[in-house]
């Protein structure tokens, strides 16, 4: 699919307390990477972009299509640099969790009561400004590299730098995590790494997040 997509959405929710509200719009951008929240509850979102205005009250109602098919789940808003929380409206750029994944989540929570994350086993520098995503170098504190994870089975250094994932291009951090999230545990990906100059490939499988 193309960065611009010209298919019909409507967001359903209570916006600012209106009920049974439906506002309309098109879908302007799949598989977004999306940061919400602040950096105590954080959340990564491989999102649906849409124009369909979303207002505080509108997460968690459908985002559907032209056909009455739910197609994401109304998630977060961007807001204009500057603004607070509390007082960001609609801009016009609105984001979904898609179907697929909350359909996974959700029968996940029945399932067992907790979501399942997958990880590849790594700790990124988060100074590195891209393009990529870095891997942390060995004379850090910590094993930038957790031992036995995925990603040390399958060979990747400290200090590499992530610049594919699974035929997706990583600009940064937060792209990897989020195409990461993307994916469900037990899922074999291949990743490239740039090394010394050169690019490497190598294939994982994805295990669970550790149990807190």
């Amino acid at each position: 699919m193309g960065s611009e997509m010209c298919i019909r959405d409507r967001a359903m929710g209570a916006p600012l307390g209106l009920e049974s509200t439906v506002t309309a719009g098109i879908v302007s951008a799949v598989d977004r990477p999306v940061v919400a929240g602040d950096s105590r509850s954080r959340s990564y979102i491989n999102a649906i972009q849409t124009d369909a205005a979303i207002n505080p009250g509108n997460s968690g109602g459908p985002l559907i299509d032209m056909a009455g098919r739910v197609i994401g789940v109304n998630s977060a808003i961007a807001t204009p640099p500057g603004s607070s929380s509390g007082s960001a409206g609609n801009i016009g750029l609105g984001f979904a969790i898609p179907s697929a994944q909350v359909v996974k989540t959700a029968n996940q929570l029945i399932r067992t009561g907790s979501a399942e994350h997958p990880i590849i086993g790594v700790l990124l520098d988060e100074s590195y400004s891209g393009p990529g995503a870095k891997v942390r170098d060995a004379a850090s504190s910590e094993d930038p590299v957790t031992d036995g994870g995925p990603a040390d089975r399958a060979g990747v250094r400290p200090g590499d730098v992530i610049v594919r994932f699974d035929g997706r291009t990583v600009e940064g951090s937060d792209d990897l995590i989020v195409a990461i999230r993307a994916k469900s545990v037990g899922d074999r990906v291949t990743m490239t790494v740039r090394r010394d100059g050169r690019t490497v490939d190598v294939t994982m499988t994805l295990q669970p997040a550790p149990k807190k």
